[in-house]
């Protein structure tokens, strides 16, 4: 059943995409606007299969801030990235340069305002994220950050690259970490299975911490529920859970 689910939902979703996809780069020529709001139609339309098809809702915990901010998520699945930008409200999203090679697709998204960013970022690369970052903050949009590079596997908790630290320095905003356990339910390989993804909001990091500590409360935040990949994890998991909706 879960194979027949999963197949069911890359027909609907991918085959839906295609016209959606499609309208992203003329509608880039109209405006922002417009442009955005393809986008949210292509958000919601995969929430909508998530849901529907494969019986996958979000649990909330903890609640993003009202202004610009940082954000610095968990990666486990395909899934975040999209349910993470919707959340968010047209934030600008740190993303892997191969997604911009993608024809026709890669040329819309920079025009929504993803910042792409090199693997192994050099000197060059990273002052050309913090570049970009700034005209996010000055726009008032949010940016979001998958801090560890790629995927990881449940219970995995990598380093994180240097490009959370040159963003939380550069652009002195909050920074809010976000944990969230979508492997569970929509693993990097294998079919996907119903079931309810978690996304935790941390309290948010005040700008101006040394990047010790910053990287510190960061890596404890994303990680959160993953405690078993955590060293001392007794002190670094939640007392309590935060305040929490389904959706």
């Amino acid at each position: 059943m879960g194979r027949l689910r999963s197949l069911l939902f890359d027909a609907a979703f991918y085959g839906g995409s295609v016209p959606i996809v499609c309208a992203a780069p003329l509608a880039a020529l109209v405006g922002t606007g417009p442009l955005n709001a393809v986008v949210r139609t292509w958000l919601r339309w995969h929430r909508f299969c998530a849901r529907h098809i494969m019986g996958i809702h979000t649990r909330i915990e903890g609640r993003q801030l009202a202004g610009p901010a940082l954000y610095v998520a968990k990666h486990q699945s395909f899934f975040e990235t999209f349910e993470l930008t919707l959340l968010l409200d047209h934030p600008v999203v740190v993303m892997k340069r191969e997604l911009a090679d993608v024809p026709v697709w890669g040329r819309a998204a920079q025009a929504y305002g993803l910042i792409v960013v090199d693997r192994e970022a050099s000197g060059a690369a990273l002052k050309r994220l913090i570049r970009e970052a700034r005209l996010a903050r000055a726009a008032g949009r949010p940016v979001l950050i998958f801090a560890e590079g790629t995927r990881v596997a449940p219970g995995e908790a990598p380093p994180l690259r240097a490009g959370f630290a040159g963003l939380y320095k550069a652009l002195d905003l909050p920074a809010v970490p976000i944990a969230l356990d979508s492997a569970r339910v929509w693993p990097r390989h294998g079919p996907k299975r119903p079931g309810t993804v978690t996304i935790r909001f941390a309290d948010p990091i005040a700008p101006g911490r040394p990047r010790a500590e910053a990287e510190a409360l960061a890596y404890a935040g994303i990680n959160a529920l993953e405690p078993a990949a955590l060293p001392g994890s007794a002190d670094t998991a939640p007392r309590s859970s935060p305040p929490s909706s389904e959706r």
